[in-house]
Parts: structure tokens; sequence; C-alpha cells
């Protein structure tokens, strides 16, 4: 069981814990909370059917934020994290980042990858400071409110003997 940081010491029984199907609907919950365009509960039931990482951290037993994570062909590529509005900016993105970098570690992947908003500078910040440095853009990557926003692409290297940053 994962110990809470300082910045969860009013919240008891913060666990970072593998997803299960029984995660989902709440999982799905805070997705659409989060975004204008979500994930599908399809989208999160493949995900977990085909053995990507996939992460939920709890507190008091509830759903608070997830990670999905593939791993392959020597890199890691994280495809989803958000935390719940009322955690955010308290350390439950980060740790949840660092448990998912941990992972990819652990498999051997060299490289982690990430698509961005780049008008989302708070998570930009997250991902900063972990060492992502930005490495692309893709064009029309995500629907938006009036067509397509684009995506910035970030990348960490993983180093190959030591845990990655923060790990």
């Amino acid at each position: 069981m994962a110990t809470a940081p300082e910045q969860f010491a009013n919240v008891p029984e913060v666990v970072i814990r593998p997803m299960r199907a029984a995660d989902v609907p709440e999982v799905v919950a805070v997705e659409r909370a989060s975004y204008q365009f979500p994930w599908s509960e399809g989208i999160f039931r493949d995900c977990l059917r085909v053995g990507y990482v996939c992460r939920v951290i709890t507190a008091r037993r509830e759903v608070m934020g997830y990670g999905v994570m593939s791993v392959g062909a020597g890199e890691a590529h994280v495809l989803n994290l958000c935390v719940a509005e009322g955690f955010r900016c308290r350390g439950a993105g980060k740790k949840l980042l660092i448990c998912l970098l941990e992972r990819a570690h652990a498999a051997g992947m060299g490289e982690a990858f990430l698509e961005v908003r780049p008008s989302n500078t708070t998570a930009i910040r997250l991902y900063q400071s972990l060492g992502f440095e930005q490495v692309g853009m893709r064009r029309g990557y995500y629907q938006a409110p009036q067509g397509r926003e684009d995506a910035a692409v970030l990348k960490l290297v993983l180093p190959r003997s030591t845990p990655p940053p923060g790990g």
C-alpha cells in the first residue's frame, strides 16, 4: 500500500493500484467531468482487456484519478492521465505519473512519450518537472469545440540503470 504524501495529509488512505473492471464507472465519471470529449467506457475496458498499464489513485477507496500507458518496442506511451478537479495541483498527478514511469522503467522501456494540449499549461509544467521535453507537434490531434486542436508531443528518456525522476 502506498503512503500518503504531505499534500494528502488530510485525506486518508491515498493508494495507487491496478485499475479493475469494477473501477471503470468511477474512472469514466472523472473523465467526463474533466473533458469535453471524453473517452468512452468501452475504450477504458479495451485498455484493460489488451493489457495496458492501467492505474487508479484512490482516496477513501474512491477513484480520484487514473493513468493509462502502453508499453512495447522499447517505448512507453502515456495515453491518458487525469485527476479529479478537487485533487489537482496537490501532487496526485505527479505521484501517478511517477508510478507509470517506474512501470515503464521496470519493463525495460528506454523512452516515454505523451501528447498534451498546448493550452494545458498545468500539465505541461508537471511533465517538464519530471524531465519531459517537447519533440514535436501533432496537428489537429484533439477534438475541440471549434474543430481540432494540436497536441504537443513530449518525450522522456528513461535511464537504463536507475529509476526515473522522482522514483
